[in-house]
């Protein structure tokens, strides 16, 4: 990791000086760096350049808060919230490394201190037996419910057990944890879209949410499962991991440009409590130096 921050370098290219030709070449090269996909951020850097010169734009600051607006049509965010009077199951994705089941107990753990007290975690990753383990002591140190089967049995029925308990015991909510093996994305899909099919018929209507967990500090490979696990089972919203000093973050404006998909949580440390509603006005401000 270099010594200067990203944000420090996208602040320093606006630093004085002509917005040249030059000046836009490097700030396709900052963005780029940023881990924003080489045709998004050439795009941006010709819209900047060609609005500059429509708007007689010259000032350092001018310049800057012009690219903020840019990057701002593409930076979704939502609130991602359960509803009352009902059950609703949220279906968490994400590969193997990007810290999926961690965040599946954050999310629980945050939902439970803002008022939800029906939350049942559901291991549906029963490949991975360390996923199955793993929910279930982030389960008892958070106090959640996990409804778990043996290592290797079907998904799609824990989640259906999930649904089945949760119900029992009035409105809530399921978080189903789930498998993530892009190596073999047939296998994968098949799999997702069983469990979807349940989710669809024990969810009630408009409950059923699709998240996918990706990793901050991976760029363009959190872009590419994001066009995966979109293609397969269609998602609803995101959470973005390991947020902090060491990510750019720039892949949210791309899968926000490509996909049309917002973010709905970021978490940015290791504890329970590090997980917090996405804020795209405090992201901007931070990927452009604000």
């Amino acid at each position: 990791m270099s010594k200067i921050s990203f944000a420090e370098k996208i602040k320093n290219l606006f630093k004085g000086g002509v917005k040249n030709e030059s000046f836009f070449d490097d700030l396709t090269d900052n963005l780029i760096e940023g881990d924003i996909g080489a045709k998004t951020a050439f795009e941006i850097s010709e819209l900047l350049e060609d609005n500059c010169k429509k708007k007689h734009l010259v000032s350092d600051e001018e310049i800057s808060r012009e690219l903020k607006f840019i990057l701002s049509e593409y930076v979704k965010e939502t609130e991602l919230l359960p509803q009352r009077n009902g059950l609703n199951i949220w279906m968490v994705l994400g590969v193997n490394g990007v810290g999926k089941t961690t965040s599946v107990a954050k999310l629980g753990n945050f939902l439970k201190k803002n008022g939800n007290s029906n939350v049942i975690l559901a291991s549906a990753d029963t490949f991975r037996a360390a996923a199955i383990e793993q929910l279930n002591t982030h389960g008892e140190r958070i106090g959640l419910r996990v409804v778990s089967h043996q290592h290797g049995s079907d998904p799609a029925a824990v989640v259906y057990d999930a649904a089945e308990a949760c119900k029992a015991q009035g409105d809530g909510i399921v978080l189903a944890d789930t498998a993530g093996r892009l190596h073999n994305k047939e296998n994968l899909v098949r799999e997702l879209q069983k469990i979807d099919k349940i989710c669809r018929e024990k969810a009630s209507d408009g409950m059923y949410k699709k998240i996918l967990v990706i990793d901050a500090t991976t760029g363009q490979n959190a872009f590419r499962q994001a066009e995966v696990f979109n293609e397969a089972v269609g998602l609803d919203a995101l959470i973005l991991t390991k947020y902090d000093s060491t990510a750019k973050g720039g892949v949210a404006i791309t899968i926000g440009k490509e996909l049309n998909l917002p973010i709905a949580y970021v978490c940015d440390g290791e504890k329970y409590e590090d997980i917090r509603k996405f804020d795209a006005e405090k992201y901007l401000n931070e990927f452009v130096g604000y």
